[in-house]
């Protein structure tokens, strides 16, 4: 009973001393990552009469960062595995950063369109990257919390860069710049520093983990060690192997919809609640409210799924609540204080859903094929942001309806929801987090 304690201890020490020094440090990067990405959605509210973009243009090029993005994806993920951690991400950050800085010197649709998709390749391979990381650190129950802690950054985006994104507007001509530019200015600094300081903090695996105990290590790698031993639903294999096995390329339909409506939320938001009429500093304020909501809830839901754990149905629900709050904007698009609660019941689904679903397909890949299944996954998953963003430009443009636009991603996210369902129907339990 003793040894059971005390391993119990061991344990909560072991992990309390991982997250404590990786998650800060991964959030905070993450939560740069996703302003840089989709700060476009609030520079457009002066942008886009600037230089000349009609919404079919920003719609295409909103969504042209997913070519890119899916171009490199796996290959940038295959690199981690060869470079290590702390080499690979600190290159994609300063990537991204001198490319986002870039975009203040957008002047017509060619180079909106060219930086969007040379910031969707600068960008590649850091979210698989990281969750990869992640496997390399966490045992498998602990991983749909710490996915979640680390993808809260995604809403935490939303509630912090709406409003401050809102108020760099205001410095439209300080310096001869519009507001438009600092944003993209102001935004993307922080990503070049922190690409820098990831060189230095970052450690690639517990074996040279120097901040962990000896026991620590023995205890980490040993355990993560066991559970490569066991048999995943995706087993090692060639890389092309992996990117075309049926639980991957199912995995990716799953991710699709969820992708999409993030996405959906972050470029296009600001401009619907615009729309009410209200100012810059309001709407990042209106605008923040469904992100700041999602992030509990998605904190929550992850610490759910880890402490019963259960992943299908914390997948299949929240993808499903989201598909019916798309539908229900038809109904809401002329009241603001109806919009606000479905956009954040849309935010919601989409957010706690990405915790259960990233666990869940650790769990099904396995070590052998988790680099470049990860990579896929989420880089099919996310160029069906490019057609959703691309539809949603024109079909709001042809029928000026946002509800409409928002259709093909509630179809997508319904196929979404059923595929989970039907390939995780026999799936196992993971055991429960002990802490």
């Amino acid at each position: 009973m003793q040894a059971s304690v005390s391993d119990r201890v061991l344990e909560a020490a072991t992990i309390r001393r991982v997250s404590w020094r990786l998650m800060p440090f991964l959030l905070l990067a993450y939560l740069i990552c996703y302003i840089d990405r989709v700060n476009v959605g609030f520079a457009a509210l002066q942008m886009n009469k600037a230089v000349g973009l009609d919404p079919k243009i920003y719609g295409l090029g909103a969504g042209i960062f997913f070519v890119g993005y899916f171009i490199l994806e796996v290959p940038s993920n295959l690199a981690l595995q060869r470079f290590g951690a702390r080499v690979w991400i600190a290159r994609i950050m300063i990537s991204w950063g001198i490319v986002s800085m870039a975009f203040a010197l957008i002047g017509g649709p060619i180079s909106f369109l060219v930086l969007r998709f040379l910031l969707g390749a600068a960008e590649a391979g850091f979210f698989p990257g990281v969750i990869l990381y992640i496997t390399y650190w966490y045992p498998a129950h602990y991983r749909a919390i710490i996915v979640g802690i680390f993808m809260v950054a995604i809403p935490v985006a939303g509630l912090i860069g709406s409003p401050i994104s809102g108020a760099i507007l205001y410095m439209d001509g300080i310096l001869g710049l519009g507001g438009w530019q600092w944003i993209f200015i102001l935004e993307a600094l922080p990503a070049v520093l922190l690409g820098l300081a990831a060189y230095i903090w970052l450690t690639d695996r517990p074996e040279s983990a120097t901040w962990l105990t000896a026991e620590q290590q023995q205890w980490l790698t040993g355990k993560l060690q066991l559970e490569k031993s066991r048999t995943p639903r995706v087993a090692p294999a060639s890389v092309w192997r992996v990117m075309t096995n049926k639980y991957v390329l199912i995995m990716a339909l799953v991710y699709a919809g969820a992708s999409g409506a993030s996405t959906a939320l972050a470029l296009w938001m600001p401009q619907l609640v615009k729309s009410f009429g209200l100012t810059n500093w309001e709407t990042g304020l209106v605008n923040a409210v469904p992100f700041g909501i999602s992030a509990v809830i998605m904190i929550l839901w992850g610490r759910h799924s880890d402490r019963t754990g259960e992943r299908v149905w914390h997948n299949a629900l929240p993808l499903a609540w989201m598909v019916l709050a798309l539908c229900a904007t038809f109904f809401a698009i002329h009241n603001l204080w109806a919009m606000v609660p479905l956009l954040t019941l849309i935010a919601a689904g989409t957010y706690a859903s990405k915790g259960p679903f990233w666990a869940l397909c650790s769990e099904w890949l396995g070590a052998g094929a988790a680099a470049a299944g990860l990579a896929q996954i989420n880089a099919l998953g996310n160029l069906s942001a490019f057609g959703f963003n691309y539809l949603i430009g024109y079909i709001q443009a042809e029928t000026h309806s946002f509800p409409l636009a928002l259709m093909p991603i509630a179809v997508v996210a319904t196929l979404g929801t059923i595929s989970v369902l039907v390939i995780g129907r026999h799936q196992p339990r993971t055991v429960a987090a002990t802490t």
